[in-house]
């Protein structure tokens, strides 16, 4: 990716206390403060500062709901690897975003410029999504590979 405005901004230094925090907001994001404050043996105050410090350096962008197996995911997952122009990230990026389908997308190395999570509720959909895909102009190539189930 050659465009330096859609590089990322360097992240803020996270010392060990700070990774230990994100290591069990990951595992449980609904933790009361107390109990993060007693497993990283800081004050209520010092976790709660810390929280708020990480979400307005936009180290925490959120908080989320895992949910066990399958429940609630779609039906159909897929991945689709894209190869796209040098000059035409910004286009295809704008193009992704409107595709509610489009779940995620990243940016790699390697022959493929961006991944595309995409989750539909059937194949047909999922037809649909990949041939919007690859109508856009500045994507040269692609290739798909559907989530058969997760193994780990």
């Amino acid at each position: 990716m050659t465009d330096r405005q859609s590089s990322p901004r360097p992240s803020p230094a996270l010392d060990a206390t700070d990774r230990r925090l994100i290591e069990l907001l990951r595992d449980n994001a609904r933790l009361p403060t107390a109990t993060l404050a007693r497993h990283l043996g800081v004050s209520r105050g010092t976790v709660q500062n810390r929280i708020d410090r990480l979400i307005r350096d936009k180290v925490l962008l959120g908080f989320t709901v895992r949910l066990s197996g399958d429940a609630g995911a779609s039906p159909v997952r897929a991945i689709a690897s894209l190869e796209v122009r040098s000059s035409d990230h910004r286009s295809v990026l704008a193009a992704l975003k409107r595709i509610p389908e489009v779940t995620r997308v990243h940016s790699t190395n390697g022959r493929w410029d961006l991944v595309a999570e995409i989750n539909t509720a059937d194949l047909a959909t999922l037809d649909r999504v990949l041939t919007e895909i690859r109508s856009t102009r500045a994507i040269s190539h692609s290739e798909t590979s559907i989530l058969l189930a997760e193994v780990a």
